[in-house]
């Protein structure tokens, strides 16, 4: 919680839920990635906040973008990026998409199958491609596993194929996972691709980019155990062991670590229960859920801070629910979550590090809720 982000609500007193961003943190997390990895190009990844006050802030600040529709591309374009700081790096796209975005400008592209490749080689000709492969997300309290990426074997035959039909294959890229908990990944992530690379290379295409993805983590309840200096520093030192001096171009996709802690949700008690006359704990209805933007909390994965006005005093175990007539609609029952006994009906509570990957996961209309309003200050 931000001054500027308190006396936003203390003197606006929006009508919640709500998010408010911080647009200076936003700016000084992308300054300090900025110094600790200068040699890396960082492409926002838009999915995590795609608000144009966002992306106007990084536009002007020289950032680059990771686009995962056509309808993100537009948004980064609005905002001010040249289309060749933009990369459709969603590795599944409709062609018709992939020749929309082309024609808007955009030369970069990943793809992981036989069936993109073609699209990209009909809809974007001559555009730089880079294919993903699949990598393990150990670590990570938000995997990105078997969706995305293909294995090593796969990824050198679609490269050099590729090249065939009249693409430039110029990268790899690889993903260890959201929120990652530990920097050893890294290492075995970048060995797998500097393996690769050399593979490629004695097939006579050398690569220039290497696309290492996010993972970086913001804070949430509890402080992630790896700093984001240790991350930075994990990577460069695993550039380093596999790459030699010869390092390729450098690309980061952060978005949590950009956002995350820039914005806070103010929502409201709605309801306190118990299911029965001895149950200990309380049953804590907020006017926000999994559906209007706490996706994240599925399975209890992201656990974000959450405060209140009446912090401070005796506490009791409650679980956290959403508003909504959906019974998957619970927020936290295992993660023992400890809120103020005189906590009343009708009280504001703040969830923190909430800025990337709730208002962008949030429902339009679900059961008749509206989407989570975002206020840019």
């Amino acid at each position: 919680m931000t001054v500027r982000i308190f006396d936003f609500l203390t003197q606006q007193r929006p009508a919640t839920p709500c998010l408010v961003v911080d647009l200076d943190v936003v700016e000084s997390n992308y300054r300090e990635l900025e110094r600790l990895l200068p040699l890396a190009r960082i492409y926002y990844a838009v999915k995590a906040n795609p608000a144009p006050e966002i992306l106007a802030c990084l536009a002007r600040l020289g950032a680059y973008f990771d686009a995962a529709s056509a309808g993100e591309v537009d948004l980064c374009l609005a905002a001010g990026a040249m289309p060749e700081r933009i990369s459709f790096g969603n590795t599944i796209k409709k062609q018709r998409d992939i020749a929309y975005a082309y024609e808007r400008g955009v030369r970069l592209f990943a793809f992981d199958s036989d069936a993109e490749l073609d699209k990209l080689a009909e809809a974007a000709p001559g555009a730089g491609v880079f294919c993903r492969i699949l990598m393990d997300c150990d670590g990570a309290d938000w995997p990105l596993s078997r969706k995305f990426g293909c294995t090593p074997t796969m990824a050198a035959a679609l490269m050099l194929r590729a090249r065939e039909r009249g693409l430039d294959p110029c990268g790899l890229s690889f993903h260890i996972g959201s929120q990652q908990t530990s920097s050893k990944p890294w290492d075995v992530a970048v060995r797998a691709v500097a393996r690769l690379s050399k593979r490629l290379s004695a097939d006579g295409l050398d690569l220039r980019m290497i696309n290492l993805g996010g993972g970086f983590p913001a804070p949430y309840r509890q402080a992630a155990p790896t700093s984001i200096a240790d991350h930075a520093a994990a990577m460069m030192t695993a550039m380093t062991r596999h790459f030699g001096n010869d390092l390729p171009e450098m690309v980061i996709e952060p978005g949590r670590v950009l956002a995350g802690n820039a914005g806070v949700i103010q929502a409201e008690v709605v309801l306190i229960s118990r299911k029965s006359y001895t149950d200990r704990k309380r049953w804590v209805y907020l006017d926000i859920g999994k559906f209007g933007g706490l996706a994240e909390t599925m399975d209890e994965s992201i656990k974000y801070p959450i405060q209140t006005g009446r912090d401070g005093g005796d506490v009791g175990p409650v679980i956290l629910a959403g508003p909504t007539c959906d019974s998957a609609d619970i927020l936290y029952e295992k993660a023992h979550y400890l809120m103020p006994l005189d906590l009343q009906v009708g009280d504001k509570v703040e969830i923190l590090s909430a800025g990337a990957y709730t208002s962008s996961y949030a429902s339009v209309g679900f059961n008749g809720f509206g989407p989570l309003k975002t206020y840019c200050i």
